[in-house]
Formats: structure tokens, sequence, C-alpha cells
């Protein structure tokens, strides 16, 4: 098993004889049990090594890597992180935002590049992770809540409202992909899901001040319940993410559905780690903490789900913020993930791309023992592993 792990052996003979040290003596004591009683048993493996390799690394993720990137769409085997690194990232995101609010047909096109993009990664060894910017289903017009226009559509989805028969379609077309995408034996492709992401704040409609408490954890519950049990699928981890609005444990907590409804603990914060050149990198450390803290005593899985800083002007913010702060706050992360790179825009990205001016910065991030990539992994789907 210590063997399994010991990918980075090109980055020094200190590193890799402190990784065999930390796998000899430092597994968790209890592997995370997930939601779903049925889980597959690649999904159970794919959990289990993150639990594993989050002690002593974190993986590093980009969303929407492999479809397009700064100035290409949809070039075969191409990631901006590939071509400056030479691996692609070890955490591909994907989104659900096209499964539903569009004509069938375009519908259906965008359940095929789903499957392409997530088996694809699946047989490169790499791991997918889903959010969802969920199209209102009542008032259209996207998933920014729209003041007089939005709605109260959380009310209405609920078990009892008027469109919970509506919202059931549309979770069809979620396990219609999530029961598509196999391997090449045939298995389910395991996906981290992360639904009604940054629910703490207001710009979504599933926000914060759009529900109630109670109103938020009824959709929470309904989904997770309605995809496992009345749909039949069973390769989902479960994924909770709030916005960075919170500074203690209890306030993090204040809409959690409970530990028997969620796999991993999540946090996105762009705010902290220089937004708009806004720095707090320590109060960014603290909640990195809550999160961990509260992973670790409930036995769930955490992750950084979202961060970056958009157009990277700051030139060593991989290794002197992000790597330094995660590194000091010290903290058992399985993942962290910066957003995407837009494939039309000349400042919306988050990761760099051949000559950009951090890439020297970003090969340092990369050559850290501490972060692994997609080069890295072991088989993160070989079944039986356990402590």
């Amino acid at each position: 098993m210590v063997a399994t792990y010991m990918k980075k052996q090109y980055r020094g003979l200190a590193a890799t004889c402190m990784l065999l040290l930390h796998f000899t003596v430092a597994y968790p004591q209890q592997p995370v049990k997930l939601v779903d009683e049925k889980a597959t048993a690649e999904t159970r493996a794919l959990c289990y090594h993150l639990q594993q390799l989050s002690q002593e690394h974190i993986l590093f993720g980009h969303q929407h890597a492999t479809e397009y990137g700064h100035g290409w769409n949809g070039d075969t085997g191409r990631s901006d992180v590939k071509s400056v690194t030479g691996s692609h990232p070890a955490v591909i995101g994907v989104d659900f935002s096209g499964l539903s609010g569009r004509p069938a047909d375009e519908i259906e096109k965008n359940k095929l590049s789903l499957k392409q993009q997530i088996e694809a990664t699946y047989n490169r060894g790499a791991v997918t992770t889903v959010s969802w910017h969920f199209n209102n289903p009542i008032f259209g017009d996207g998933f920014y809540w729209k003041d007089s226009v939005s709605g109260l559509t959380v009310q209405q989805l609920i078990p009892g409202g008027t469109h919970n028969e509506q919202y059931k379609e549309i979770l069809k077309n979620i396990a219609a992909v999530a029961n598509s995408v196999k391997g090449k034996k045939g298995e389910a492709v395991p996906l981290i899901f992360r639904p009604f992401h940054e629910f703490d704040g207001d710009w979504f409609w599933w926000g914060k001040s759009h529900c109630t408490v109670a109103e938020f954890k009824s959709l929470w519950k309904f989904t997770v319940s309605y995809l496992r049990d009345s749909l039949g699928v069973h390769n989902f981890i479960y994924a909770f993410s709030p916005d960075n609005r919170f500074d203690t444990e209890a306030v993090y907590l204040e809409r959690y559905p409970g530990d028997e409804w969620v796999d991993m603990l999540g946090i996105d914060d762009y705010g902290d780690w220089g937004r708009d050149g806004k720095y707090d990198v320590a109060e960014g450390i603290k909640k990195l903490q809550i999160v961990s803290d509260y992973a670790a005593k409930a036995n769930k899985l955490a992750a950084f789900t979202e961060t970056g800083l958009e157009s990277i002007p700051n030139t060593s913010w991989w290794t002197e913020t992000l790597l330094k702060g995660l590194k000091q706050a010290r903290v058992k992360m399985c993942y962290v993930l910066v957003w995407r790179n837009d494939a039309g825009s000349a400042t919306h990205f988050y990761a760099p791309f051949p000559g950009h001016s951090s890439v020297p910065d970003f090969l340092n991030f990369y050559n850290d023992p501490y972060t692994w990539f997609e080069k890295d992994l072991p088989d993160m789907y070989e079944q039986g592993g356990r402590p």
C-alpha cells in the first residue's frame, strides 16, 4: 500500500522517505462512512484514497480544465495546466448546468458531452467533481437571484411544493448522466456532486435570503434521497460547500442537513485569498481549519472546493499565498480547486497558461511534494483498500 502512493520520486529522495514514513504509521483510524449504503465499490475506493492522501497531501483541481482554456475550446487531450506542467490537474470540475432550462435536444447534447468528459477523466485515473449552476426551473432567467423575478423557488421544489414533480424530472436528467458514465469494465464512474453551493450568500436563487433554514435542508435531503433511493444513483459523493460567510463552526453548520446526508465538507473562498486585491489570509486559514476540524470530528472528507485569483496578477500567489496558507493551516483537505479559464476572455482565468507571468511560481507549486496532480495519483478506484 505504501508503494502505491510513492509517485513523486523524481521530486527528491527526502520527500519520498517522508512519504514512506507517513503512510506506514498515520492512517486515519476510521474510514468515512458514505451516506449511500449501496455506494459502488469504486465510489467507496475513491473515498478511501481521498481520505488517505489528505493526511499528507492536497490534490490540485481546475474547473472545466479539459473542456476549454485560455484561447482554445474542445482540443482533445489538452488543458492549460498540462501545457504548463506536463500533467493535467488531479481533479477536474464539470457542471450540470446544461441539464435543465434548455430545449430537449440541447439537454441531450449536454448529457453526451458530460459523459465524454467524465469518462475520459476517469480512464486517465483522475477525479471528477460536479457543480450545479441550476437554471431557475420555475422563473427561468439563469441561476442568479433577480429581484421580483426569481420568486420563492426553493419552497416550490421541496415535497408539498407546486413544482416538486417538475424537480423530479430534472433530477432524472442528472441520474441519467450519473448512471450512464462507465469505465472500461462497465463500472459506474464515481463523482463528487456539489449541489446548491455558496448557499450562505444571496447571489443564487437558493441563497440564504431566499429560503429558510428548514426549507434549504428539506431541498438538500430530498435531492439526495430521490437520486439515491428512487433513481438508483450509487456513484455520488455528496459535498456541502458554503461560501466564506462564517467565522465559527456553529455558523458554518447553520444550514447543514446532518452527518447522515453529507460525505464531504467544503468551502468556497475567493474573498480571503486576494479577490479585488483584498487579502485576509489569516481569516481564510481560520475558516479552512473550521471545516477541516469538523470533518475530522464527524468522520467526513474535507476539501477547498473553490478558490482562486482572477487573472493571477500576483505572480507569486501560488506559493506565497495559497501553498503557504494551506501549510500554515495544517488542514487535511482532499483537494483545492481553482475556477475556470474562459476560452474567449482575456482576463477571466484562474490557472496559468503558457507565457503567463505566474508560470514559474506555479511550477514551484506543482513541484512541491504537498501538491499532487494527475501524474502523481495512485489507482484512486482500486477496490478493497482499508486501513
